[in-house]
């Protein structure tokens, strides 16, 4: 099979790349005329490859206009694309017609960005809401965050099923928990659901538009806010994109070191999110059990690393924080003490036959509907698609303890949960051969400043799933921009997709079996 490398160069010839200027260069960088960003597109989609995101980065103080990127993925290979428009004119043909998940990443580019993506057949805004200026662009280097903007009148057009007896619930944008906002329009027929739009936004906090304010070193806390349950995979990203960009190379402690907290996180919010699904279908038992698990693994994580959530751990160039013996050994014990539990509560788990009632067959979102929509991570997984950032782009020590995807074919409620028990069991393993094989050393090396007009990449498995962080330093190697791609970015559409067919009630569930984050999203 052709890579995506020679698929591109046998369209395009090799004058559209690659080109230099993106690390690490093992993610290659083509460049073609805009009115072809469409045509690359159908290129990637005919190789069978899956757009990992889309956005826009304002390069007039390059002395360019707007960049237009696309990154591509097909099994362990990631290749970008990029085309410019001029500053007066910054229109990019759509290409939602080949990759559904353009849909939303474009209509945020129009929003954020200014720049219109042709033939796109939903001209509405996203995470900007209405009542905002039409020609207000934060993410413009003409946009000043200080201002304060004015409020205009605007209104958002719901899609809406139309027949005899459909009604509709709006749900939130407040909700009763103690949870982010956003807002839910369902359509139903008694019980049945018909339709479910979701609408997000409403904690947008300009994250993006922020990084570029920040030092290099500064920007690490703030990727560390962008999700705060993701705080360590957001770090790690961000700094492995600033380090690809400046060469810096962290020492194999501090990688280690990465790894296990990125494990750790990985447990503990699969932890909430069983305990947040026995409590959806009245198993307070569980729902209790399992966050007591939690909260003794968050307590450790603030003994060992003098956080609960292990913020501001990682930074670029390595770690904030060192493991000593006494703490390895005390890893190991509590280890220990969590397996046993964590399988006796499993057994409970799935010796309950009401619980699996409420369960199974619930909230089916199928392989086929996964694949189109772009779905990763857990959903991706429970869904038959074998996607995960720490085989696809490994780095230490995953290159030496790969984890076990497990990739389950059942679809729904049951699937997305019971694949956060295999995991939970596999990072207690990767975390029992990181902590027999870590190194000796330092944990952090001076950063490096980057080069000016450079570009970096990275992705990384948070819990959720793959997160995508690429940065561009300006011309006097400041940040110029730095784009996040969180999870949630891709799989808040298939749970609209997943609650069709499925009674009201059951949202509930199905709703925390996805457990999406509004704030990762709503950059």
């Amino acid at each position: 099979m052709s890579t995506l490398r020679e698929k591109m160069t046998a369209q395009f010839g090799t004058a559209a790349g690659p080109v230099e200027g993106l690390f690490p260069a093992d993610v290659p960088l083509f460049h073609v005329p805009r009115v072809q960003f469409s045509e690359a597109a159908w290129v990637m989609k005919e190789a069978g490859a899956r757009l990992v995101a889309e956005w826009a980065s304002d390069e007039t103080l390059l002395g360019r206009g707007f960049g237009i990127y696309a990154c591509y993925n097909r099994e362990t290979e990631f290749l970008m694309v990029k085309s410019d428009t001029p500053a007066d004119d910054p229109v990019f043909p759509t290409i939602k017609r080949k990759f559904v998940a353009a849909f939303r990443f474009e209509r945020q580019m129009r929003s954020l960005m200014g720049v219109i993506p042709a033939g796109h057949p939903d001209p509405r805004p996203w995470i900007k809401h209405e009542d905002w200026p039409e020609d207000a662009w934060p993410l413009r280097k003409t946009f000043d965050p200080a201002t304060r903007m004015p409020r205009v009148k605007g209104s958002y057009k719901w899609i809406r099923a139309e027949g005899e007896g459909v009604y509709e619930i709006p749900v939130g944008p407040v909700h009763a928990g103690i949870i982010e906002p956003g807002h839910f329009r369902f359509q139903a027929v008694g019980e049945e659901v018909l339709n479910l739009e979701a609408r997000l936004g409403y904690v947008h906090k300009g994250i993006e538009k922020r990084f570029e304010s920040l030092s290099w070193e500064d920007g690490a806390r703030l990727a560390g806010r962008v999700s705060g349950d993701t705080t360590v995979a957001h770090a790690i990203g961000y700094c492995r994109a600033v380090e690809a960009l400046s060469g810096s190379s962290p020492p194999a402690r501090g990688l280690w070191l990465r790894a296990i907290m990125l494990e750790r996180e990985r447990i503990a919010n699969h932890l909430g999110d069983i305990a947040a699904i026995c409590n959806d279908v009245a198993f307070a038992f569980l729902f209790f059990q399992f966050n007591i698990l939690k909260e003794h693994l968050v307590r450790t994580n603030h003994r060992l690393f003098r956080h609960r959530f292990m913020m501001d751990r990682v930074v670029p160039g390595g770690m904030a924080v060192d493991l000593d013996p006494a703490g390895v050994q005390e890893m190991h014990r509590e280890l220990d003490r969590f397996a046993k539990e964590f399988e006796r509560l499993v057994r409970i788990y799935d010796d309950n036959p009401s619980l699996e009632d409420r369960v199974r067959e619930t909230g089916i979102l199928s392989a086929e509907q996964a694949r189109d929509l772009g779905m990763v991570g857990i959903v991706a997984r429970a869904s038959g698609q074998p996607l995960d950032c720490r085989i696809q782009a490994p780095f230490p020590p995953y290159d030496r303890f790969p984890p076990r995807m497990v990739v389950l074919n059942s679809c729904d409620v049951h699937a997305r949960a019971w694949l956060r028990i295999e995991e939970i069991r596999d990072s207690i393993r990767l975390l029992l051969e990181m902590l027999g094989s870590l190194p000796q050393g330092e944990v952090r090396v001076p950063f490096i400043p980057p080069q000016p007009e450079r570009c970096g990449i990275s992705m990384v498995e948070g819990w959720r799933g793959e997160i995508v962080y690429w940065v561009q330093s300006g011309a006097a190697g400041e940040i110029n921009r730095c784009m996040v791609r969180d999870p949630s970015s891709l799989n808040w559409l298939g749970l609209e997709q997943a609650i069709h067919g499925n009674i009201v009630p059951d949202f509930p569930v199905c709703n925390k079996s996805f457990n999406q984050s509004y704030s990762g999203h709503d950059l």
